[in-house]
Parts: structure tokens; C-alpha cells; sequence
């Protein structure tokens, strides 16, 4: 028996201590949502749709026909940060072309 093998015996063998991976959560994520309303023009929203969510005219009609006959539409699914600034982009925009557009965010 070598000496490494009488100090495993006695318990005094030294080792590394390693500690366990922590596992990255993914971040979690956020729905953007267009509400309807009386007085914003249908094409307006078009355009918003394809200037901030970067949707073909053919799927931002399509989003717009929702949120028209449904009360509310889902822009896009992103993270908080990203889900926030969209929601502050159209709103401000909206204001600056005096529509009362409204946008908001939840967690999807």
C-alpha cells in the first residue's frame, strides 16, 4: 500500500471541490399587444406593424383585421427589455400622429 492509499484510509486524502453547474434560466418572455379602438385608422396600424414589428403589409393587415374584430392582437413575443421599448415606440408614436392607439405588454 502506497502512501496515498494509508491517507485515503485514515480520511485524509486531499481532492478538488467542485461545485455544481448552475443552469442559465432563459429569460422569460413578454407578448405585445395592440388594443382597438374607435378612431385610429386601420391603415395607421398597418403601419405600425410593419415600421415597429417588422411585419409584411399581408401579415400586418392580418394582425390589424384581428385586433379590429377581436378587441386585441399579439404584435410579437419578446424579452421585458425589448417588449418595453416596442410598447413605449408605438405609443409615442401614436401621440405624435395624435391617435390614441394604445399598447401594452403581458407575460407570455
Amino acid at each position: 500500500m502506497n502512501d496515498r492509499d494509508r491517507r485515503s484510509e485514515r480520511g485524509t486524502a486531499t481532492g478538488i471541490a467542485t461545485r455544481p453547474k448552475e443552469k442559465t434560466k432563459r429569460p422569460a418572455l413578454y407578448k405585445v399587444l395592440l388594443l382597438n379602438d374607435d378612431f385610429t385608422p386601420m391603415e395607421f396600424v398597418v403601419h405600425v406593424l410593419e415600421r415597429f414589428f417588422h411585419k409584411a403589409r399581408e401579415e400586418a393587415t392580418r394582425i390589424m383585421l384581428h385586433v379590429h374584430q377581436r378587441g386585441v392582437g399579439v404584435c410579437g413575443v419578446y424579452t421585458y427589455e425589448v417588449a418595453e421599448t416596442k410598447v413605449n415606440q408605438v405609443v409615442d408614436f401614436a401621440r405624435q400622429n395624435q391617435h390614441p392607439l394604445q399598447c401594452t405588454m403581458e407575460k407570455e
